[in-house]
């Protein structure tokens, strides 16, 4: 459950500044600039005629906080303009993954689910299942026919169609194509400025310069307070970039701090066979020894490193790891120590290497919306028009943020969009204290298409340490990361495996994952030697078949839209 707290979290503080963020995997390059002209106007997505009685669709979805689907201003709108009856199945967010696989199970399922990719998408696995079972149909037909917008973001952008497109071709469903750029370089460091200014101490740039950063944070007091209570470094154990060891591995050698693969001119590998890995586990060593990383950093969840972050009698944290500083701080306004923290660019190591962990853009693999063979055919048209219409700038921020002239309008003279040289095509109307829930957007629930360049033309204020524009203060941050992955990138978030293959790299997966990181962790505290048991922990891998899953990860890779 913390986990799933803390991801929605991640999306309330993003709201604040941006209403559409949900934070999280889409490879950089290839990305369509997206249009604000879709390739259908909304206006001509409904039929001229419109049948005698609306379209009575049962529909699977959540109902997240300060949302009522039945009377939300949105669904309202969409009913009127599709000619369209919504009988929700609505499923608060708390047990909804379980409650929609029953539903499947059960064989009473609704016309369509529109899930949330943040707590309850399908899996690949499971649209390829239910699509061969013949409970989800395939959608290609239809967008061929009803939905230009959809086809358009398929003909255009290499990295949805990939998502989108099953081994067989077919399309089941259709993914959340939320692109957060801070999120697709999610293993930040935020460094306190504040020490070093005071301790007349630079930027580090080096692992070595970053070392003697921390022995300064830990021996000369920068907090003054005449104890030595410091936290040089600190992180926590979930995925939202809070892991230390990836940052700092990255000097040596790429970590994607999820199942440690590379790819070098289009082979799969592992990074943590490698020697690098294990000179970089040494780095980390010596700092861990040296008392310069927490060890609750290995422990601890994101709630007790927000009380390090936040320690009320003295600022005790000198850098934290997280793809976002709010993780362990408070950045509302009155806060103490926000503008202290600041991004960390990443570290050179000893052989030059100096890369940052990248997963293309926050987008998981699956799908969040699927028509069921429950539908009838004039249900199927009717939801992939609307399903369209979110396809288009409008209906997406209609949907996602609430409806214009409620949470958002246009911009003025002289707004500055999230990104450089970009257009400012939305301005979000902020809330006000006190205010009621304005139930006039489905939030995550229409997160469809949102490329890079559609969140990039919000508009942002310039004051990067106002809570308000704290999605610019992030844009920023990620600029320092952004280059500094590899070249290749293995694309596990978007790869299809053969499904007769899929139980069988799903297990070796789990096992080889879990193993790195466990003698990670033993390595870096001492309880395993480096110098007397690389050679057995090498062995440990081949015997958890390590082979066959990289050859399983191979061949779904050679057979997917990425192999050139």
């Amino acid at each position: 459950m913390l986990k799933q707290r803390m991801v929605l979290l991640l999306v309330t503080v993003l709201m604040v500044s941006l209403v559409v963020s949900a934070c999280s995997k889409n490879n950089a390059g290839s990305n369509a600039p997206a249009s604000n002209k879709p390739a259908n106007s909304a206006s001509t997505n409904t039929e001229t005629e419109k049948p005698a009685a609306p379209v009575d669709i049962k529909l699977f979805a959540v109902q997240e906080p300060n949302i009522d689907l039945a009377t939300n201003k949105f669904t309202q709108f969409v009913e009127e303009k599709f000619n369209i009856k919504f009988n929700f199945e609505a499923i608060p967010s708390d047990g909804a993954k379980e409650k929609r696989q029953i539903s499947l199970a059960s064989g009473d399922f609704p016309d369509a689910y529109m899930l949330t990719a943040y707590i309850d998408q399908f899996s690949q696995a499971d649209l390829i299942k239910y699509g061969k079972q013949g409970v989800l149909i395939p959608l290609n037909d239809l967008i061929d026919k009803y939905a230009p917008n959809i086809k358009q973001a398929l003909e255009t952008n290499a990295d949805f169609k990939a998502f989108s497109v099953a081994p067989d071709g077919n399309i089941y469903g259709l993914p959340a194509y939320s692109q957060c750029f801070h999120c697709s370089y999610p293993n930040k460091l935020w460094l306190n400025t504040g020490w070093l200014e005071k301790l007349n101490l630079e930027m580090p740039k080096t692992t070595e310069d970053f070392k003697k950063v921390l022995e300064a944070f830990k021996n000369q007091d920068p907090n003054g307070n005449g104890k030595k209570d410091e936290v040089p470094l600190s992180g926590s154990t979930e995925e939202f970039g809070v892991h230390v060891v990836p940052y700092l591995m990255n000097a040596f050698v790429y970590d994607d701090d999820r199942n440690h693969l590379m790819l070098q001119d289009g082979k799969v590998g592992s990074a943590a066979v490698t020697d690098e890995w294990k000179q970089g586990l040494a780095y980390i060593k010596s700092l861990y020894d040296e008392g310069l990383i927490d060890p609750g950093a290995f422990t601890q969840n994101a709630e007790a490193f927000k009380k390090i972050g936040e320690n009320g009698d003295a600022q005790i944290l000198g850098a934290g790891a997280g793809m976002h500083p709010a993780i362990f701080l408070n950045i509302d306004h009155g806060n103490k120590n926000s503008k202290d923290y600041n991004p960390v660019p990443p570290l050179t190591g000893p052989n030059g290497v100096s890369l940052a962990t990248h997963d293309g853009g926050g987008v998981s693999p699956g799908a969040k919306f699927a028509i069921t063979s429950k539908a009838s055919e004039e249900k199927q048209i009717a939801l992939i028009k609307l399903v369209d219409y979110m396809f288009t700038p409008e209906g997406q921020t209609n949907g996602a943020s609430g409806m214009k002239g409620i949470d958002w309008t246009d911009p003025k003279e002289g707004d500055l969009a999230l990104g450089e040289n970009v257009k400012p095509m939305v301005a979000p109307i902020p809330t006000t204290e006190g205010e009621a829930p304005r139930n006039a957007g489905w939030s995550g629930m229409a997160h469809f298409y949102m490329p890079k360049e559609y969140r990039d033309s919000w508009v942002q204020g310039s004051d990067i340490y106002d809570s308000a524009n704290y999605e610019r203060r992030l844009y920023q941050a990620t600029l320092l990361y952004q280059g500094h992955e590899p070249k290749e990138l293995f694309p596990l978030w978007a790869i299809w495996l053969d499904p007769a293959e899929v139980d069988e790299a799903t297990m070796l997966q789990t096992n080889i994952k879990t193993y790195i990181d466990e003698n990670e962790l033993q390595f870096i505290t001492g309880h395993k030697s480096l110098d007397k048991d690389w050679d057995s922990y090498l062995k440990g891998l081949k015997d958890l078949k390590l082979d066959r899953y990289l050859e399983i990860l191979q061949k779904a890779y050679d057979a997917s839209t990425f192999k050139k």
